[in-house]
């Protein structure tokens, strides 16, 4: 039998960091908790060394803190990191959404209107998980078409801090503000209204950093 490649280990340790990233944001590794990479290795069935690595890039990312020689854990959620990633993030999703619109295709823009309705049906059914897949596969669409790496490299980066305390809000039974202000998005793209589709992508980042601060 011919043997089989070995799986990259650069593989193994992003499939590491999604799935500890994925466990964070869902709250299933609360803030303040001690997270040891033997525990999750044997979890995930991988060695330590990817999720060591692992462990790097999540604090790299702000949803880990390490303190050498003694531990590492989840980072506590502040409401001034995720209005200062808030920010950030808005930026680059306006700065995509300007340079995506003049080149949306018809295909574009049914996915977004498929994944706007997707959210939609998940908020109704208090899915937050799937609400927050939808708007970033909504939000993705105009990431990837406006062709910036650099933008979505940051959008990437800091937008889980974001959705593990909008996860919590509205698991805590808070509404979701941004289902008509996807409609109107995409009515500015359809339109090829660049000032006004990123007026409106203005809009839902600031509903979204107000969560940090909803009082």
């Amino acid at each position: 039998m011919k043997s089989l490649r070995a799986v990259p280990r650069t593989l193994l340790r992003d499939r590491a960091c999604a799935a500890i990233r994925d466990a964070i944001v869902a709250g299933e590794i609360e803030p303040g908790a001690v997270v040891r990479d033997a525990d999750l290795a044997e979890s995930l069935g991988l060695s330590r060394a990817p999720v060591r690595e692992a462990f790097a890039r999540l604090v790299d990312e702000g949803l880990l803190e390490s303190k050498p020689q003694s531990h590492t854990r989840v980072t506590p959620l502040v409401a001034a990191d995720v209005r200062d990633a808030a920010a950030v993030v808005g930026a680059m999703h306006e700065l995509a959404t300007r340079a995506a619109v003049p080149r949306l295709r018809a295909a574009d823009l049914d996915a977004m209107r498929a994944a706007n309705d997707r959210f939609a049906g998940a908020v109704r059914a208090g899915d937050v998980d799937e609400a927050l897949r939808a708007d970033d596969e909504l939000h993705d669409v105009l990431v990837r078409v406006s062709g910036n790496r650099a933008a979505a490299a940051t959008v990437a980066r800091y937008t889980p801090l974001i959705r593990r305390l909008e996860r919590r809000r509205f698991g805590e039974g808070g509404s979701c503000r941004s289902a008509g202000l996807h409609e109107r998005l995409i009515e500015a793209c359809a339109d090829g209204d660049v000032v006004g589709a990123v007026r409106v992508t203005a809009g839902i980042w600031r509903t979204l950093a107000d969560l940090a601060d909803p009082d």
